[in-house]
């Protein structure tokens, strides 16, 4: 059984990154399911912070992946399982795995600077773990609250991570982690361990800023006798403000969504994004996931660029299903289009609303406005369009009488065709743009 999951802060919302972080959880599982195993998705909202988490930034978590047709299995909420995490957190004192330690946040960073300009690595150094009891009363006396750690093991930490390959640390260049803040409220380092061993997780892929939590995490792991997940760390996507944050103001589904970006541009873009293969188009998750390879990550970090999206948009818009197209066109109140016209406007639309402009250009009965010279040059060659069904091969055999009759050839005869036509400079070809016309509407239109 393959089980991975997604696990959001919802303390505000979600850019590319967090999406990013779930696409390739997605793909992952996807892969292992088309090899055939059983496999599970896990959505689970790492909901502690209860001053910062808020149910809008919730809603867009599953509004954008919703959006991005990603689905999970099972939905689970952080802030539900505290009484399951104050159980465990007393398994471990029982261990004597947790120490109570009393500085303030001021005292912490004091000695954290001390250290640093002694050059020596600003680990914590287990002051908490020797206080005496009078010691213990006197800060109590004071006031203070104890915050407390997971006494690490100074033992080499190690595990092969599927993007970075064999990891070392060792527990002795580590801080022992905070585990519980003076509130009695739990940071993420533990709750994560705990909600891994319970819902049966077997693969982590998060960004490669918690390599270092997954060094500590690994001893939470073995304290709890419990079986080690496979990790994997791709490098944090970069942009123009740097790494991706909520707080920066990073790119969101939302905007692009709204910018007429297609939610399979995202997913290909972001499944090659980081190695040396090209992006591949598909037009499902299915169909993308047997591309995925998180292997072949490399270290560095790579760039977002919302430009390479608006670039690859076309082609995610050309590979449409056309049962798709007229499916959002009904979703949208709209009435189908006939292959034909799909056929013939696709490879000249940008983003899937361009549709409507052609929509409206061959279906009204507009007349469009044209100079005096161009109006002139495309009444004579109405009166060389014979009325008959059109074809592929009408506007070919047309534009060779108009050629042959008045001398013109290239821009100055087919400018203006298109022009009177359409109204627009550039556009589909016409010879598969005039048999959707027809024969009534394009005379109009010669004709003025």
């Amino acid at each position: 059984m393959i089980v991975v999951r997604f696990a959001p802060s919802p303390t505000g919302y979600m850019h590319i990154g967090n999406l990013r972080t779930a696409m390739l959880n997605y793909l992952f599982a996807l892969n292992k399911k088309q090899a055939g195993e059983d496999v599970s998705f896990v959505l689970r909202m790492d909901d502690t912070d209860r001053e910062r988490s808020k149910p809008e930034y919730e809603a867009a978590v599953y509004e954008g992946l919703n959006w991005m047709n990603v689905k999970w299995d099972r939905l689970e909420h952080q802030f539900q399982r505290l009484e399951r995490y104050n159980e465990v957190l007393e398994q471990l004192r029982k261990q004597g795995r947790v120490y109570a330690c009393y500085e303030t946040a001021e005292e912490l960073e004091y000695k954290r600077r001390r250290q640093l300009a002694r050059k020596m690595p600003p680990i914590y150094d287990r002051a908490g773990m020797h206080l005496t009891e009078e010691q213990i009363k006197a800060y109590e006396a004071e006031g203070r609250k104890p915050h407390y750690r997971f006494v690490l093991e100074h033992k080499e930490i190690s595990w092969d991570d599927m993007v970075r390959g064999h990891c070392t640390y060792h527990g002795d260049k580590l801080s022992d982690p905070i585990i519980v803040r003076e509130d009695g409220t739990f940071p993420y380092m533990l709750p994560s361990v705990i909600d891994d061993i319970d819902f049966g997780i077997t693969h982590i892929i998060r960004g490669e800023d918690h390599v270092t939590n997954t060094a500590v995490q690994i001893q939470m792991f073995e304290a709890l006798g419990a079986p080690i997940p496979v990790f994997g760390h791709p490098p944090l996507l970069t942009g123009k403000e740097g790494k991706l944050s909520k707080r920066t103001g990073s790119v969101s589904f939302r905007e692009l969504r709204a910018d007429g970006i297609e939610p399979m541009t995202i997913a290909c873009l972001l499944a090659k994004l980081g190695t040396s293969d090209a992006v591949v188009v598909e037009n499902t998750l299915e169909k993308l996931a047997p591309h995925f390879d998180l292997t072949k990550f490399g270290r560095a970090q790579p760039h977002f660029d919302t430009e390479d999206l608006f670039k690859l948009n076309p082609r995610i818009v050309h590979a449409l299903d056309f049962n798709d197209v007229n499916n959002r066109l009904t979703k949208d109140g709209k009435e189908p289009v006939s292959e034909q016209f799909w056929n013939a406007v696709s490879p000249n639309i940008d983003k899937f609303a361009d549709i409507y402009n052609w929509i409206d250009i061959c279906g009204s009965e507009k007349v469009f406005d044209l100079s005096a010279e161009d109006r002139e040059f495309v009444r004579q060659s109405a009166d060389l369009l014979e009325n008959k069904p059109f074809d592929e091969t009408t506007f070919s055999e047309w534009t060779a009488k108009i050629k042959e009759k008045t001398g013109r050839k290239g821009k100055d005869l087919f400018h203006p065709l298109r022009l009177a036509l359409t109204g627009l400079e550039q556009g589909p070809e016409l010879k598969m743009l005039l048999p959707i016309l027809g024969y009534e509407k394009t005379i109009a239109r010669l004709k003025g």
